[in-house]
């Protein structure tokens, strides 16, 4: 896609468009992050950059409201929801700030032969290509931007066509917030050019948050160039439910983790619920009856829960897969329906393990949910997928609970809770989920010269 725009799913209607950057302007770009790079990376000490990026918490705090309803009208987000992605991101940026001296501080090594000393330094790559999705337009660039400006990797951020206003008030913040030129750079890049960027030797690594089939690609031309990778992609999280003391308690959980975020537009949402035999009936009763409650509504609007999708073709894929779906025997429990980019709640079951759905992400307001019979039956279904992000376990036994986890095939598990991300829990899959991890020390430990300096005795 050639032109950026801001088109409000809710309507369709185009807001605003930006043309994409020029060849000649994409270099004076990258000369111009290069040069930034020595004073940036080499001159500016930890407190000046720590201090910075406090200061950018402050700017989010300040225009949070504003910031939310941009996002509101390029990507279906409601309102509330947007204020709490914003609050996120300040939080982040403060826990950088406020963690710089402990997370960049040398590490020594203990010697074996010789006298001296040796330790391991933190020092930057260079100049870094973020390629952001549009699903949380602020957090995903926080969770890249702000380990890495806290290094010294100055930023080129390539953002979704669909995010220009929340891409241009991003790179507006970090100005406002004293950030020099060339340090941090909103790039209305095409695909083409991001190529280039690539190609560019003095662009040393690149992370990219989006589909599959974008970090394969992107991984694949990086590869040739032998720069480093870090891919956050899809997922299709389990929830295993085995038993529980408070079944109202743990549906609302699970509603929690799919439904009332994003329009269920999460690549860590749980989007397989399986359930042990036992639950499985009062479960889905309870689940289906509170999800019928539940209608999409305008994201403007303080009382909206389920927005819509991002976009009338992201809904049309949806439909697309429910159809899919069904044909190979799955049977549609709840909703199904669609409006332009609004979808209905749905509930699908009897999702067979040849099922195209059983191995697909659906990225949207779905919830599958499997009928299992043990332990580990559950496990059995939880990791017969391509992907492994997140994915969650409710147990009352606590033995069961670290057993589970320990087979679980993801990156992070989260034992009866939801929504209990934090800025310094580290945040990133395996298998084709991709690789790497952002947030916390992990953040800060992948776009980073670990670099050995022995002394002599």
């Amino acid at each position: 896609m050639s032109t950026y725009a801001v088109v409000d799913p809710s309507t369709g209607q185009t807001l605003e468009e930006h043309a994409s950057l020029s060849d000649s302007a994409l270099r004076e770009t990258l000369d111009r992050a290069a040069d930034a790079q020595h004073e940036w990376g080499r001159a500016s000490s930890v407190t000046d950059r720590a201090a910075l990026l406090s200061r950018v918490a402050e700017l989010y705090t300040e225009r949070r409201q504003e910031l939310a309803r941009i996002i509101s009208r390029e990507m279906g987000k409601p309102v509330t929801q947007g204020l709490g992605e914003v609050d996120f991101c300040a939080a982040i940026y403060q826990y950088y700030a406020e963690n710089a001296e402990t997370l960049l501080a040398d590490e020594p090594v203990d010697l074996v032969w010789g006298e001296g000393t040796a330790v391991v330094r933190r020092a930057p790559l260079g100049t870094l290509l973020g390629i952001m999705p549009w699903n949380y337009p602020y957090y995903q660039v926080a969770r890249f931007a702000a380990p890495n400006l806290l290094i010294g990797n100055t930023i080129l951020l390539k953002h979704a066509a669909q995010c220009p206003q929340s891409a241009a008030a991003i790179e507006q913040i970090f100005l406002d917030a004293g950030c020099p030129a060339g340090v941090y750079t909103n790039l209305y890049a095409t695909y083409s050019q991001v190529d280039q960027v690539i190609e560019d030797p003095r662009v040393r690594g690149v992370s990219v948050t989006g589909s599959e089939r974008v970090g394969s690609l992107v991984a694949a031309a990086a590869g040739r160039q032998l720069k480093k990778v870090v891919l956050e992609l899809g997922g299709s999280d389990p929830f295993i439910l085995l038993s529980t003391d408070d079944l109202d308690a743990t549906v609302q959980a699970a509603l929690a983790a799919r439904f009332h975020e994003n329009a269920g537009q999460i690549c860590c949402g749980a989007k397989r619920f399986i359930v042990i035999d036992d639950l499985y009936d009062a479960f889905l009763e309870k689940l289906t009856a509170a999800l019928a409650e539940t209608k999409p509504g305008d994201p403007a609007a303080e009382e909206t829960l389920l927005g819509p999708v991002s976009s009338t073709t992201a809904a049309e894929h949806l439909e697309d897969q429910l159809k899919r779906a069904v044909a190979e025997g799955a049977t549609v429990a709840l909703g199904g329906k669609r409006d332009g980019a609004f979808f209905e709640p749905t509930v699908l079951v009897d999702i067979s393990p040849e099922n195209e759905a059983a191995k697909e992400e659906f990225f949207g307001p779905f919830a599958h949910v499997y009928r299992v019979s043990s332990e580990d039956e559950a496990i059995t279904v939880a990791n017969d997928t391509p992907y492994g992000l997140g994915s969650y376990v409710f147990t009352t036994d606590p033995e069961q609970a670290q057993r589970v986890a320990d087979q679980v095939e993801a990156g992070m598990v989260y034992v009866n809770v939801v929504g209990a991300e934090e800025p310094g829990l580290p945040f990133g899959g395996v298998k084709h989920s991709g690789f790497g991890r952002e947030l916390g020390r992990f953040g800060v430990d992948e776009f980073v010269n670990r670099k050995l300096i022995r002394v002599a005795g």
